[in-house]
């Protein structure tokens, strides 16, 4: 894959760094870290965004999510690994990810309601937004994720 842009974050500065301004207001938002993780990783998995899923798998593990976890994101309505709270979140992620498919389905807002605060509803709903540019800022532009030497394919 060839970057269609060596850095497009260095074309937008002020963007980027009210997009950056916004991630930082998550961390005080009263969402887990664990469950922002989750919520970054599965969208990005729904957008194929392979520079964030290589982004998000590394920082849920460093901060303690278990690989098994991280493997069965994709089918974590079928894994009994995921609390009530982060299973509302998944499903708001992919409602809200695959808007133009799902409208965002009363029955996942049920979920996210019993869960979350309206302040969190609301954090979770612009954790969504954000992860969905910062897909569609690398996989528009092509961004090549990190690839260690033991990773690369075999011929």
């Amino acid at each position: 894959m060839i970057p269609r842009l060596k850095n497009p974050h260095k074309s937008a500065p002020d963007g980027i760094k009210a997009m950056m301004a916004l991630e930082a207001s998550f961390e005080k938002s009263g969402l887990e870290e664990s469950l922002r993780h989750l919520v970054k990783l599965r969208a990005s998995q729904i957008n194929g965004c392979a520079f964030c899923i290589h982004m998000h798998t590394t920082d849920a593990r460093k901060h303690g999510d278990s690989e098994m976890r991280l493997y069965m994101l994709n089918a974590w309505r079928e894994s009994p690994l995921y609390s009530d709270r982060e299973r509302a979140a998944l499903a708001w992620t992919e409602a809200l990810t695959l808007l133009p498919q799902t409208g965002a389905p009363d029955a996942d807002y049920e979920l996210v309601k019993a869960q979350f605060s309206e302040a969190e509803q609301v954090q979770l709903t612009l954790l969504i937004g954000a992860i969905n540019v910062w897909n569609r800022l690398q996989v528009g532009f092509r961004a090549s994720h990190p690839v260690d030497a033991k990773d690369k394919a075999v011929a």
